[in-house]
């Protein structure tokens, strides 16, 4: 066509990672409904995660949790004009094929939900449509940058109205990446081999099992068809790139424990690009002015006097949960 040649472009890690950046700087909420997803929209969030419950509701229901039914997620899609996100189990490649079939914006490889796979994520290079992953620390972010995720996130503890998980989440990246901006090239190779190690533990069990040492060799698949030697060397480049950077190469969010604007606020203000709000909102007494009034807290993290206007009247807030005295704990699912 007039001497240029088309090229096909789609699912590239380019436009995967361009994709989650129209979107920083923003709220992304978690919808159950179409009256959700309507409120979310009405009140300016740029996404939103259609999922079964919300996660104070997982966690209250307890049992499985498991990708959210295609035809809600459909009708959601149907109704919304911003882009419409979906979760799946870690792990879980067929529900992951299933949804981007379905059409959805974004995956979630979330530990909200009970995890497929007790060894491994999602190999995320494979899907065409980009995915956000949680973490708690550099080690578990690089790591789903390595394997293709477009979108980091903490984890936090979702589904408790408690912020106190995603504030240590943050420092404990935040302060990795400055402990990474003083080492030395081979320093970061030796770090990227301690954030290898979790490839290895299904080897090292068969190898127990079979009564052989625990050793793997380097040049052994250990994930996937990737050997320890390339994953260490895939997350050495990822490393080289956040100390350059002095940050992660992806778009990171806030989630897991947001329950009011200040709280929204706060998470901006460490450095985050976004917010993710689930039970916050829709377990509070008034969700559309909760709404409203935390997507107005992430566009004015700065400005203390609007934080405190907007936080007037709104109502009770969901009703928080200690951290201590969770029987189940979300956010160590997954490393």
């Amino acid at each position: 066509m007039g001497g240029f040649e088309i090229i096909e472009m789609k699912g590239t890690e380019r436009l995967k990672r361009g994709f989650a950046k129209m979107v920083k700087g923003g709220v992304i909420m978690d919808v159950t409904n179409v009256e959700q997803a309507r409120i979310a929209e009405e009140a300016g969030a740029v996404a939103v995660m259609a999922l079964e419950r919300v996660p104070a509701d997982i966690r209250k229901v307890g049992g499985v949790a498991r990708m959210a039914d295609p035809g809600k997620i459909q009708e959601i899609m149907d109704v919304v004009t911003i882009p419409v996100m979906a979760k799946i189990r870690i792990g879980h490649y067929a529900e992951a094929y299933a949804l981007e079939a379905l059409g959805v914006d974004m995956i979630d490889e979330s530990e909200v939900l009970t995890p497929a796979d007790p060894y491994f994520h999602v190999d995320k290079r494979k899907f065409n449509v980009p995915f956000v992953c949680g973490a708690r620390n550099l080690g578990e972010a690089v790591r789903r940058v390595w394997e293709g995720a477009a979108m980091i996130r903490t984890k936090g503890e979702a589904g408790t109205g408690n912020i106190i998980e995603a504030v240590r989440h943050v420092h404990l990246v935040n302060e990795n990446i400055k402990l990474l901006q003083r080492l030395t090239d081979d320093q970061i190779y030796s770090v990227s081999k301690k954030f290898a190690e979790p490839y290895l533990k299904l080897a090292r069990q068969i190898r127990e099992i079979s009564g052989l040492l625990a050793d793997v060799l380097e040049n052994e698949p250990v994930y996937e068809d990737y050997t320890y030697r390339e994953i260490v060397e895939g997350l050495y480049k990822v490393l080289l790139e956040v100390k350059k950077l002095g940050r992660l190469p992806v778009v990171n969010f806030a989630a897991g424990g947001v329950a009011t604007p200040a709280d929204a606020a706060l998470m901006m203000g460490m450095g985050m690009d976004g917010v993710f709000v689930g039970s916050g909102i829709f377990k509070s007494s008034q969700p559309e002015k909760m709404a409203k009034a935390i997507v107005e807290a992430v566009n004015h993290w700065d400005e203390p006097d609007i934080i405190a206007d907007i936080s007037r009247d709104l109502g009770e807030p969901m009703r928080g949960l200690e951290i201590e005295k969770l029987q189940v704990r979300l956010e160590e699912r997954g490393v």
